[in-house]
């Protein structure tokens, strides 16, 4: 008897195990599920999957003038950019660091001196000089806010009050223009962000401008040394437009006028990541003065993703020009739009420091993401 009731147990036991594992995969898949599915079109519904009520939001189709343009970037930064730290020998014969010693690190922006925003490193120590003693400066680092108290020291080099830091508060390069939306005078370009050279960090924009550019030279990249394009912009006189975001997957903001493309003068639709294929492509770029040209490359590898990523593909140069003039990409080519099945899929961010003939590229679909 006691046998048969230890049976029935384990029975119970197992059932009850078989119950609520379903359970926990059933929460599992209806957790899986999204909330919400966007698709073309101009309305949105409601279907019911099993177990789950999920919104369908059915977008317009986007389309934009592909770009390929040569840009000069201008920008000014939030605050000012720390991007070094300096013992300073005083007039009492000893070597003191304030900067390090107030707890400030390379990649800080100072935003205000005692409550005064400061945005160069001339009105940084026109205040330090001004006030000959302790400060507090209110800081941004990595995102966040913080608040450090420093007491300059006078230098004995020029008996100037200094606190002993290196600042930056402006940046200029050149890249590749990647779309340009008519509907809105909207552009996105670079593929990547502008980052200081000295610290790796992400600049924030305080105020930045498109510029045009003419492209001089091509150094050419070999394994091991990477190839750049070298040109000039023109200055402020007559801008582009205005740069409002640097963002991790490129710059974006808006332009006073049409910008036009030779070879696309008609908007081009957006492929959408699920719509990119292993095979045959080109790019747009420009290698010389300010021609925009079509060249060929391949999609060797596509990583499906569910959040934005700046590396989406890996591509390879398969046009002969292309690589008999440049060894294959070059600093300055970031941004280059890429274009499969007459569809910008995305835009060329970085290259292979091994193989200049391969690089990878951004879905565009993750650009157009951050205007909103």
């Amino acid at each position: 008897m006691e046998n048969k009731t230890n049976r029935i147990k384990k029975s119970l036991y197992f059932i009850f195990s078989i119950i609520f594992s379903i359970l926990l995969a059933s929460a599992i898949i209806i957790n899986s599920i999204p909330d919400q599915i966007k698709i073309f079109a101009d309305q949105t519904r409601i279907i019911s999957l099993p177990l789950k009520d999920v919104t369908i939001s059915v977008l317009p189709e986007t389309k934009v003038i592909p770009g390929g343009h040569s840009i000069g970037v201008r920008m000014d930064v939030k605050g000012v950019l720390v991007v070094g730290l300096q013992e300073i020998d005083t007039v009492f014969g000893e070597t003191i660091n304030p900067g390090m010693d107030a707890g400030l690190e390379i990649g800080d922006s100072i935003l205000e001196i005692n409550n005064i925003a400061v945005d160069s490193a001339e009105e940084v120590q026109k205040i330090v000089n001004s006030i000959q003693g302790e400060i507090r400066l209110k800081v941004s680092r990595r995102g966040n806010i913080i608040h450090l108290t420093i007491t300059p020291v006078q230098s004995a080099d020029d008996n100037m009050y200094k606190i002993g830091v290196w600042v930056r508060n402006k940046t200029a390069g050149l890249g590749t223009l990647t779309f340009y939306n008519p509907d809105n005078k909207s552009f996105g370009a670079l593929g990547h962000a502008i980052t200081d050279p000295d610290t790796g960090h992400v600049l924030k924009v305080r105020d930045g401008k498109l510029l045009s550019a003419s492209v001089e030279s091509v150094k050419q990249g070999t394994a091991g040394i990477p190839g750049e394009i070298r040109g000039i912009f023109y200055e402020a006189d007559d801008p582009l437009g205005d740069l409002l975001k640097n963002t991790s997957f490129g710059i974006l903001g808006t332009t006073y006028k049409d910008i036009e493309n030779p070879i696309y003068p008609e908007p081009l639709s957006i492929g959408y990541q699920n719509e990119v294929e292993l095979g045959p492509a080109y790019i747009l770029t420009t290698l010389d003065k300010n021609i925009v040209k079509k060249y060929k490359i391949n999609i060797d590898k596509i990583d499906i993703q569910t959040k934005p990523k700046t590396k989406s593909m890996v591509i390879s140069v398969t046009d002969e020009e292309l690589i008999k003039k440049t060894g294959g990409i070059v600093q300055g080519m970031s941004g280059s739009p890429i274009i499969q099945n007459d569809k910008i899929v995305g835009a060329v961010t970085h290259v292979f420091v091994n193989d200049p003939t391969k690089g990878y590229g951004i879905f565009i679909e993750w650009m157009l993401q951050q205007i909103d």
